[in-house]
């Protein structure tokens, strides 16, 4: 099997896919969460497989990467901590029932 970009391409696409249907598909928070990260681990795919195969992009490819790594911690931070914060007030870790807190 060739080492090409296309492959690493398509098995980003393929990875940003899965997830953007876990986003759209769950109700669970902590599942949306970890779909949310699974986008974003397709991106960083990306980015890498654009960084070694394109040269004027070798040395910022890394470094966005790593951005998109800072990014990814800390949404799932945050995220977390949202969605633990709305666990103990509504016993509930489904997003459907989170629409009561506009009341």
């Amino acid at each position: 099997m060739s080492n090409s970009l296309d492959s690493y391409l398509v098995l980003s696409g393929l990875l940003f896919a899965i997830g953007s249907f876990g986003f759209l598909a769950r109700r669970n928070a902590i599942s949306m969460l970890m779909s949310i990260e699974l986008m974003l681990n397709a991106v960083n795919l990306a980015i890498v497989a654009f960084g070694s195969f394109i040269e004027p992009l070798k040395a910022n490819a890394s470094v966005i990467a790593i951005i998109v790594m800072a990014v990814a911690a800390g949404e799932a931070t945050v995220g977390l901590a949202i969605v633990i914060a709305i666990y103990r007030n509504r016993r509930t870790p489904l997003v459907d029932e989170y629409n009561a807190m506009r009341q």
